[in-house]
């Protein structure tokens, strides 16, 4: 690492008031060892990917996600299938990629560690979707993607809820939202890894997840989930049951291997997901990636190989 850019979210995680001052800390840090830094604020969600070219284009061979999971998936829009690297300094309210590299939650000691990180080529996920005008979109991403129940979470929440008040809050208004929404159905088209014939499933919740440990309530989500490999780890939730999904919640959370009916687990390197006529026209499926809400059906989601060099401890 010898030039590196951090860029941070201003309104990202429950520190915003020191916000400036963590990112001035963890440059300090990388100085001290050598690296030529500079710092910017991303403009815009949708600016950061061409802040991240830029800086590549002016000679970055590191570029720091400063903030959470949504942070990292804004930067990593201009970051996947190029050279340089991710650095990540955990700002943000979960910080889930951020635990499964074990990467420490303090801004010198996330510094202090990419100093002495190894860079690893990892495999990104890849979800193709209708953005909320119709038009057809695409996104990288590094922790998991969603459809169904979990994106519409996203969909009804307001963000206000996890910025301000934290994940305990952000816990309780889910919970609230998840009680009272209607589970919808959708169709999925998949095969498992090695395997020629393709499964179809009617779900009501579709995880495709690309890390092992979530950190916080969720912990192992997706148990067999791996950076290192190069696919996907596919939550299949055909079951309607309130009762089995927090069972299926639990389990992660406590660390134990009971089987939950109606929930299935599968590797597979690509997935379609498509609404069902019967589900009615006006009632759309959502779909989330690394936390942030994306539009709706249809879907594929993949696994892109060798994408995306990162900083790991």
């Amino acid at each position: 690492m010898q030039k590196a850019v951090l860029l941070y979210n201003p309104l990202s995680g429950g520190r915003r008031g020191r916000r400036l001052a963590d990112v001035e800390a963890a440059a300090a840090v990388l100085q001290s060892g050598g690296v030529e830094v500079s710092i910017a604020p991303t403009r815009a969600a949708a600016d950061a990917a061409e802040q991240v070219r830029e800086a590549i284009a002016e000679g970055c061979d590191t570029v720091f996600a400063c903030g959470g999971d949504g942070t990292i998936h804004d930067v990593l829009q201009g970051l996947a299938t190029t050279q340089a690297a991710l650095g990540i300094i955990p700002l943000g309210t979960a910080n889930a990629l951020a635990h499964d590299l074990r990467i420490p939650l303090s801004p010198t000691g996330a510094a202090r560690s990419a100093l002495g990180a190894v860079s690893r080529r990892v495999a990104v996920g890849k979800i193709e979707y209708l953005d909320f005008a119709g038009a057809s979109c695409a996104r990288y991403f590094t922790v998991a993607a969603g459809v169904g129940v979990d994106a519409h979470l996203f969909y009804a929440m307001n963000g206000f809820v996890k910025s301000r008040l934290g994940m305990a809050a952000y816990y309780a208004k889910a919970c609230h939202l998840w009680m009272t929404y209607r589970m919808r159905r959708f169709a999925v088209e998949y095969s498992e890894n090695g395997a020629q014939e393709m499964r179809r499933a009617e779900l009501t919740e579709l995880l495709a997840v690309r890390i092992r440990y979530f950190g916080g309530i969720l912990r192992e989500l997706a148990p067999g989930a791996d950076l290192r490999r190069n696919d996907l780890r596919l939550v299949l939730c055909s079951t309607a049951d309130r009762v089995r999904y927090l069972s299926y919640v639990l389990r992660g959370a406590l660390g134990r291997t009971w089987n939950v009916p109606g929930i299935q687990l599968a590797h597979s390197e690509r997935v379609v997901c498509e609404s069902l006529p019967d589900e009615g026209s006006g009632k759309r499926v959502y779909v989330e990636a690394d936390g942030e809400l994306l539009g709706v059906l249809p879907a594929t989601i993949s696994a892109v190989p060798d994408a995306l060099t990162i900083l790991v401890p």
